[in-house]
């Protein structure tokens, strides 16, 4: 017996709400569009700071904390913003290959403390960033 579907609501072929789906892809394509344009200005050079790539991630970060907390606890609920926003749109900016990619090249041109500094500030800016949007959000007025 197929499950039962909300008034309102689709299904698609894989059993989930086709327009939550959608939310996720466009969202994705602009997040992606936005972190492909900065890769293209930035240097991809293993014995440099990866400037692009730090930055769409902790930018994502902030704004995943922003958009997580603003939804969940200042919205009125809705099926298609969190899957537009949080997973779309942030998902398809941050880039945690990338960054894993980058460091791997790193330690292979002997840039160890490059290395090191790019691992440990991409983690530390990013918790800061989530919890600096998390409290920005928290002390708004509503």
């Amino acid at each position: 017996m197929p499950a039962r579907v909300r008034p309102g609501h689709t299904r698609s072929v894989f059993g989930h709400d086709g327009r939550e789906l959608a939310a996720v892809f466009a969202g994705g394509a602009v997040g992606t569009l936005a972190r492909a344009g900065i890769a293209a200005l930035a240097v991809t050079d293993p014995t440099r700071w990866p400037w692009g790539t730090f930055a769409v991630n902790i930018i994502g970060a902030f704004l995943l904390g922003y958009f997580s907390t603003r939804l969940l606890e200042r919205l009125p609920q809705s099926a298609y913003r969190r899957p537009l926003l949080g997973t779309g749109l942030c998902g398809g900016l941050t880039t945690f290959s990338t960054m894993q990619v980058e460091i791997l090249r790193m330690l292979q041109a002997h840039a160890y403390p490059l290395a090191a500094g790019y691992l440990t500030a991409s983690l530390v800016c990013g918790f800061a960033a989530v919890h600096i949007a998390t409290a920005l959000v928290r002390r708004a007025r509503i």
